[in-house]
Protein backbone atom coordinates (compact mmCIF):
# COMPACT_ATOMS: atom_id res chain seq x y z
CA UNK A 1 0.00 0.00 0.00
CA UNK A 2 1.22 3.49 -0.86
CA UNK A 3 2.20 5.29 2.35
CA UNK A 4 3.75 8.52 1.07
CA UNK A 5 3.59 11.03 -1.75
CA UNK A 6 6.62 12.85 -3.14
CA UNK A 7 7.13 15.51 -5.78
CA UNK A 8 9.92 17.78 -6.90
CA UNK A 9 9.01 21.37 -7.67
CA UNK A 10 11.26 24.11 -8.98
CA UNK A 11 10.93 27.28 -6.91
CA UNK A 12 12.54 30.69 -7.09
CA UNK A 13 14.55 31.65 -4.03
CA UNK A 14 14.00 35.42 -3.83
CA UNK A 15 17.19 36.81 -2.30
CA UNK A 16 16.25 40.43 -3.07
CA UNK A 17 14.13 42.34 -5.58
CA UNK A 18 17.01 42.12 -8.04
CA UNK A 19 18.33 38.63 -7.30
CA UNK A 20 16.62 35.25 -7.38
CA UNK A 21 17.57 31.78 -8.48
CA UNK A 22 15.71 28.55 -9.17
CA UNK A 23 16.18 25.62 -6.84
CA UNK A 24 14.68 22.13 -6.64
CA UNK A 25 12.39 21.60 -3.66
CA UNK A 26 11.28 18.13 -2.62
CA UNK A 27 7.73 17.88 -1.28
CA UNK A 28 6.87 14.89 0.88
CA UNK A 29 3.71 13.73 2.62
CA UNK A 30 3.52 10.60 4.77
CA UNK A 31 0.55 8.69 6.16
CA UNK A 32 2.37 8.25 9.47
CA UNK A 33 2.22 12.06 9.94
CA UNK A 34 -0.99 12.94 8.09
CA UNK A 35 -1.29 16.58 9.18
CA UNK A 36 2.11 17.70 7.87
CA UNK A 37 3.91 18.25 4.61
CA UNK A 38 7.67 18.50 4.39
CA UNK A 39 9.61 20.69 2.01
CA UNK A 40 13.30 20.03 1.55
CA UNK A 41 15.12 22.97 -0.01
CA UNK A 42 18.31 22.24 -1.91
CA UNK A 43 20.21 25.55 -1.75
CA UNK A 44 23.47 25.76 -3.70
CA UNK A 45 26.50 25.32 -1.46
CA UNK A 46 24.43 24.37 1.62
CA UNK A 47 23.16 21.14 3.08
CA UNK A 48 19.47 20.50 2.28
CA UNK A 49 17.08 22.13 4.73
CA UNK A 50 13.72 20.52 5.58
CA UNK A 51 10.71 22.36 6.92
CA UNK A 52 7.59 20.60 8.19
CA UNK A 53 4.29 22.42 8.48
CA UNK A 54 0.57 21.82 8.20
CA UNK A 55 -0.85 20.46 4.98
CA UNK A 56 -3.89 22.66 5.56
CA UNK A 57 -1.65 25.76 5.79
CA UNK A 58 -0.26 25.03 2.33
CA UNK A 59 -3.75 24.46 0.95
CA UNK A 60 -5.17 27.63 2.53
CA UNK A 61 -2.21 29.71 1.34
CA UNK A 62 -2.96 28.94 -2.30
CA UNK A 63 -5.99 31.23 -2.16
CA UNK A 64 -5.36 33.69 0.67
CA UNK A 65 -2.57 34.76 3.03
CA UNK A 66 -2.17 32.06 5.70
CA UNK A 67 0.13 31.30 8.61
CA UNK A 68 0.84 33.05 11.87
CA UNK A 69 4.12 31.46 12.92
CA UNK A 70 7.41 30.75 11.17
CA UNK A 71 5.70 29.71 7.92
CA UNK A 72 3.52 31.99 5.80
CA UNK A 73 1.97 31.00 2.48
CA UNK A 74 0.07 33.41 0.25
CA UNK A 75 -0.76 34.15 -3.38
CA UNK A 76 2.12 36.13 -4.91
CA UNK A 77 -0.40 38.65 -6.26
CA UNK A 78 -3.87 39.18 -4.74
CA UNK A 79 -5.71 39.08 -8.10
CA UNK A 80 -3.66 36.27 -9.65
CA UNK A 81 -3.57 32.83 -8.05
CA UNK A 82 -1.01 31.34 -10.46
CA UNK A 83 2.01 31.80 -8.14
CA UNK A 84 2.47 31.38 -4.40
CA UNK A 85 4.93 32.94 -1.95
CA UNK A 86 6.26 30.77 0.87
CA UNK A 87 8.04 32.73 3.59
CA UNK A 88 10.05 30.88 6.22
CA UNK A 89 11.43 32.60 9.28
CA UNK A 90 13.81 31.62 12.07
CA UNK A 91 14.39 34.42 14.53
CA UNK A 92 15.32 37.45 12.44
CA UNK A 93 16.33 35.38 9.40
CA UNK A 94 13.82 35.06 6.58
CA UNK A 95 13.74 33.22 3.29
CA UNK A 96 11.19 33.90 0.57
CA UNK A 97 10.32 31.42 -2.19
CA UNK A 98 8.00 31.72 -5.17
CA UNK A 99 6.38 28.64 -6.68
CA UNK A 100 3.79 27.97 -9.31
CA UNK A 101 0.47 27.07 -7.71
CA UNK A 102 -0.27 24.29 -10.24
CA UNK A 103 2.42 21.81 -9.06
CA UNK A 104 1.48 22.48 -5.43
CA UNK A 105 -2.19 21.82 -6.21
CA UNK A 106 -1.22 18.59 -8.01
CA UNK A 107 0.84 17.49 -4.98
CA UNK A 108 -1.97 18.33 -2.54
CA UNK A 109 -4.44 16.45 -4.73
CA UNK A 110 -2.24 13.36 -4.51
CA UNK A 111 -2.02 13.71 -0.70
CA UNK A 112 -5.82 13.98 -0.56
CA UNK A 113 -6.13 10.71 -2.47
CA UNK A 114 -3.85 9.06 0.12
CA UNK A 115 -5.50 10.65 3.19
CA UNK A 116 -8.57 12.80 2.46
CA UNK A 117 -8.45 16.20 4.13
CA UNK A 118 -10.41 16.00 7.37
CA UNK A 119 -9.89 12.24 7.67
CA UNK A 120 -6.47 12.39 9.35
CA UNK A 121 -7.86 11.37 12.76
CA UNK A 122 -9.27 8.18 11.22
CA UNK A 123 -5.71 6.87 11.06
CA UNK A 124 -5.56 5.19 14.46
CA UNK A 125 -1.87 4.52 13.95
CA UNK A 126 -1.24 8.27 13.87
CA UNK A 127 -2.85 8.78 17.27
CA UNK A 128 -0.67 6.05 18.74
CA UNK A 129 2.49 7.67 17.33
CA UNK A 130 1.54 11.32 17.85
CA UNK A 131 4.28 11.98 20.39
CA UNK A 132 6.87 10.35 18.13
CA UNK A 133 5.71 12.42 15.14
CA UNK A 134 5.86 15.67 17.10
CA UNK A 135 9.33 14.77 18.32
CA UNK A 136 10.49 14.24 14.72
CA UNK A 137 9.03 17.60 13.62
CA UNK A 138 10.68 19.43 16.50
CA UNK A 139 14.01 17.71 15.82
CA UNK A 140 13.80 18.69 12.12
CA UNK A 141 13.00 22.30 13.02
CA UNK A 142 15.91 22.47 15.48
CA UNK A 143 18.33 21.03 12.94
CA UNK A 144 17.05 23.50 10.32
CA UNK A 145 17.75 26.43 12.66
Amino acid sequence: MLESVQAEVMMSFLVSEELSFRIPVELRYEMRDPYAVRMTFHLPGDAPVTWAFGRELLLDGLGRPSGDGDVHVSPAEPDNLSDVHIRLQVGGDRALFRAGAAPLVAFLDRTDKLVPLGQERALGEFEVHLEEALGRILAEEQSAG
